[in-house]
């Protein structure tokens, strides 16, 4: 039944960082209730493949209409969690912002994620992922020495920097509430997640190990021992050799001399190109297979497709297949209380008869 098993969770709908977390509460147990607009909202997706609503049911609610909103709060009445994702003052216009929903509900832990937090004086204008990240150094960080940033998808933003910082301060609240305290908001804005996550970056710029330039440091592809580096079949493995011991690994499994300097970044360069000469020479495979169970820390760069079949993915169970459909498995594990992914995504409002008689009696 999962860890989170009882926890009662309203998640008004909306895209990306709001509907991770729902899913990630659900994948843990929660009963995740997904607040739609009458007909659904926009997807990039056919929402019978939308992942990120798998696990919850859905309620089809007009938030315009004062009735719908009603209908809302009487939802809320049931919950320990209310999740939205507009822009500051929304839900207050609408009638469910967090004073009356806490007036009703007092012990409710009431999660707001927007991308430039509740205040400021970008806090009601638009933005996505991208732009979100692109203010807190992050962004400026990725790439190639003398290249443009890389768009790191929307990993590092919408989902590592918004929802899960929204999951763990819904946590954290909530342990409050089971210790006797009040519930209370939590405002999860993506920019300031996202610059919570440089923080070893930031120490390391202080301490003068840090260059504010892309590609020359030691996690952004300047190190060559540090790096990902094309084979001769078109594709690329990843090298992670830090570590003094792991590096020595790696040059005898080159076969290269093993006085060959690591932390000489004058003799990177030359380094740079022996590694890009040794692993052009022969196909993913092989390298994959000659790295298998050594701590020389070269992995193959899988695409989607070919990640499920990793031994060392496919023996966790990393991946499952659930109504025919290819998708990762709940994490963290739990010894106790296993996660599972639950129901499939389900379609707008489709249960709504059956969330109110649950919920509502």
């Amino acid at each position: 039944m999962g860890p989170l098993d009882g926890l009662k969770v309203l998640e008004v709908g909306g895209i990306g960082p709001g509907p991770f977390c729902g899913m990630y509460l659900a994948d843990l147990g929660a009963d995740v209730v997904r607040v739609d607009r009458p007909g659904g909202g926009v997807t990039a997706v056919d929402p019978r493949f939308d992942l990120l609503q798998r696990g919850k049911r859905a309620v089809a609610v007009d938030l315009k209409d004062p009735d719908g909103v009603a209908l809302l709060l009487r939802l809320v009445d049931r919950a320990d969690v209310l999740i939205e994702g507009f822009r500051p003052g929304v839900a207050e216009r609408l009638g469910f912002g967090p004073d009356v929903c806490l007036h009703r509900r007092p012990q409710l832990v009431y999660g707001r994620i927007t991308g430039w937090g509740q205040d400021g004086p970008r806090a009601r204008t638009a933005g996505h992922d991208l732009t979100y990240v692109a203010v807190t150094g992050a962004l400026h960080a990725i790439g190639r020495a003398g290249g443009p940033p890389q768009i790191p998808l929307n990993l590092l933003g919408d989902f590592a920097g918004g929802a899960m910082y929204l999951v763990s301060g819904l946590l954290a609240a909530l342990w409050r509430v089971r210790g006797g305290g009040p519930g209370q908001v939590v405002d999860a804005a993506i920019v300031d997640g996202a610059a919570h996550l440089m923080a070893m970056q930031w120490g390391m710029y202080a301490g003068g190990t840090w260059l504010d330039e892309r590609g020359v440091n030691l996690l952004d592809g300047g190190a060559p021992f540090y790096d990902v580096y094309a084979t001769a079949d078109g594709r690329h493995v990843a090298v992670a050799a830090l570590e003094p011991q792991f590096f020595t690994e790696l040059l005898a499994r080159l076969d290269l001399p093993a006085d060959t300097p690591q932390y000489d970044r004058a003799a990177w360069p030359e380094l740079r190109e022996l590694l890009a000469q040794r692993f052009a020479a022969r196909p993913q495979s092989h390298w994959a297979q000659l790295f298998a169970d050594t701590d020389g820390c070269v992995a193959p760069v899988l695409s989607l497709a070919q990640a499920p079949t990793d031994p060392q993915l496919a023996a966790r169970g990393t991946y499952l297949v659930r109504d025919g459909v290819v998708q990762p498995a709940p994490a963290p594990r739990f010894s106790g209380t296993p996660a599972e992914p639950g129901r499939p995504p389900a379609l707008p409002g489709e249960h709504t008869a059956q969330v109110l008689a649950d919920w509502c009696g």
